[in-house]
């Protein structure tokens, strides 16, 4: 029940006063902001108002890009990001969004350098750069509100990696499978990182944690649905069973690690793999209508078992965590 509501039940109940009413609610602090929500809101505006503040710039940059040479582009570029960077030495209060902008603003400065001179570097290696330069900024500021955006250039780093040394429609091929191993492994090295060694002493939160589950989760469904489709099936999709499986079993051997979300995620794409392939080994080796029909019947029973053992280890072992960007 609403709390306003159940103070003025309680006033009719025993018939108190307006002098009596507004005592209790000022007891009850109905007309006080919640304390929760002052940090966060300070952060989102501070957040809103470098994103604004950017984006003048960047429009400003773009209206006047064209009369600018090569040598001024260049210097506008490094010399924004060391203005942020001198901002954010000298203004704490400022330095989340102040980082945040600097980290962006590297990012510019390395894509500019690539159209520039045209070194035919791969586009992976892009971003694997703004991670690697941007890893002393995200270290200096400990806060998830860099680590997450940080996390996301890593894991398209090695995404586009593996797009790159793999097939080129993210193939299935047998030869493929140590380039898959190795984007696999830097995945849950990536999420065993923030979820541990960073967490602790880096400042990395549950956002980038959480943000890297998710886009592992889809990287490696996708490489594993494909293989399983493949005839004869492709080892990618044992290999993306075993891991999850094993990103699955770290949170649930290690209660600290145990996010509700990490292991929904995890949770999900295990038991799509599962039922999935499951489905095409029946649907496969089944000849006629009826046995589809059994064979389908059978993979609803296994998809609910699943889905029934799956919430089951979330609600046991699985816990909702504060969150400290």
């Amino acid at each position: 029940m609403n709390t306003r509501l159940q103070i003025l039940t309680l006033a009719q109940r025993h018939g108190l006063d307006a002098a009596a009413l507004a005592r209790l609610q000022q007891l009850a602090g109905v007309h006080e902001a919640p304390s929760q929500f002052g940090p966060w809101l300070g952060r989102l505006a501070a957040l809103l108002g470098a994103a604004l503040g950017g984006l003048g710039l960047v429009m400003w940059v773009a209206a006047n890009w064209a009369e600018l040479g090569r040598l001024p582009r260049f210097a506008l570029l490094q010399g924004l990001i060391v203005a942020l960077c001198l901002g954010a030495i000298a203004r704490p209060a400022a330095r989340p969004p102040l980082t945040l902008l600097a980290f962006v603003a590297l990012g510019a400065l390395l894509a500019y350098f690539g159209q520039t001179y045209q070194t035919g570097a791969d586009a992976w290696q892009l971003f694997a750069l703004w991670a690697l330069l941007g890893l002393p900024l995200v270290l200096g500021l400990r806060s998830d509100l860099l680590w997450t955006p940080w996390a996301l250039v890593a894991m398209l780093a090695i995404a586009l990696w593996t797009y790159t040394h793999a097939a080129p429609r993210w193939g299935h091929h047998v030869g493929d499978v140590s380039v898959h191993l190795l984007g696999f492994g830097a995945m849950l090295a990536l999420g065993a990182a923030l979820a541990l060694p960073l967490r602790r002493h880096a400042g990395a939160g549950l956002w980038s944690l959480r943000l890297v589950a998710l886009l592992s989760m889809l990287s490696v469904v996708s490489i594993a649905l494909g293989a399983l489709f493949q005839t004869p099936v492709g080892p990618q999709y044992g290999l993306g069973v075993l891991v999850l499986a094993t990103a699955a079993a770290g949170p649930l051997l290690r209660r600290a690690l145990a996010d509700v979300f990490v292991l929904s995620t995890v949770a999900g794409g295990l038991n799509i793999l599962l039922v999935v392939g499951l489905g095409r080994w029946v649907l496969s080796g089944a000849s006629g209508t009826l046995e589809r029909l059994l064979g389908l019947g059978v993979m609803a029973l296994l998809s609910l078992g699943l889905m029934a053992a799956s919430v089951r280890l979330i609600l046991q072992h699985g816990r909702p965590q504060a969150q400290h960007p």
